[in-house]
């Protein structure tokens, strides 16, 4: 069973900066990808690239941007790939299902709001500093960010994203949990009446 937990970030000024940065480059990385898949198809014969093809470039593309895209996780840019294949794959099923078919669209960088980073410990490290009694997440390029841990994380994290809702920035889990336990039969039997005086009456 997935289970996903959302906490508040209290970044520094320098980490905000460093996350905003994240998200931009990230941004123009999503976007840079869908102009390429959008000129092949309408300048090369319609050619079709897909994620596979893209990934493969993100090494050379990181070799030439040291500055931007080779300072952060090659996951979480992999992981942005995915986001827009994923919005591809949805466009042709909506075709194929005679829906509005709404092409991928171009995302500004304040409508781009999330990076992933589809394993816990691959460019982010959920309580990084565990000897701390502050919890915190590192996030490759950025560092070690304080986190408002509000519950208890149970099971083993999976999956970690940090995501940017106005000027507040958070930390999202999931998590890996086993499923609950069924509670043990008592052989007890309880009727129930709906009404509208009183929403629900037991027999008991």
């Amino acid at each position: 069973m997935i289970r996903a937990y959302k906490f508040l970030l209290y970044p520094t000024m320098r980490q905000t900066q460093a996350l905003g940065e994240m998200l931009r480059d990230h941004c123009s990385l999503y976007n840079g990808a869908l102009e390429e898949r959008r000129s092949a198809y309408r300048h090369a014969s319609r050619t079709t690239v897909r994620y596979g093809q893209q990934s493969g470039q993100l090494k050379d593309i990181r070799a030439l941007d040291p500055e931007r895209q080779g300072r952060w996780s090659f996951s979480s840019q992999q992981a942005t790939l995915r986001r827009l294949d994923k919005a591809f794959a949805a466009f042709f099923r909506r075709i194929k299902s005679g829906e509005a078919p709404g092409y991928p669209r171009f995302r500004g960088v304040r409508r781009f709001d999330t990076v992933d980073f589809p394993k816990d410990g691959d460019g982010c490290r959920w309580d990084s500093t565990p000897h701390d009694p502050q919890t915190r997440v590192r996030f490759q390029g950025v560092g070690h960010v304080k986190v408002k841990q509000h519950r208890p994380v149970a099971g083993k994290v999976k999956t970690v994203s940090v995501k940017r809702e106005g000027r507040r920035w958070y930390v999202i889990l999931t998590a890996d949990q086993a499923p609950p336990e069924p509670l043990p039969a008592t052989g007890a039997v309880v009727g129930i009446d709906l009404g509208i005086a009183s929403f629900l009456t037991t027999s008991d």
